[in-house]
């Protein structure tokens, strides 16, 4: 299966709890911190959730 790289561009200071638990679940961390996740469903649609806190490309 195809997989993503996702990469968190902006802090998660100002942002509500939701997101922060998403960006947790989602492995990240820190700013400009990067995974490697496979693309599927699942995880595109918590990258949705944090669209404007993270940057996705595809491997």
């Amino acid at each position: 299966m195809a997989q993503i790289q996702i990469k968190q561009i902006k802090s998660r200071i100002n942002a509500p709890k939701v997101q922060k638990r998403t960006l947790d679940a989602l492995g990240l961390k820190k700013m400009n911190h990067t995974v490697v996740k496979e693309d599927n469903p699942s995880i595109m649609g918590m990258v949705k959730t944090v669209h404007h806190l993270v940057e996705v490309t595809k491997l």
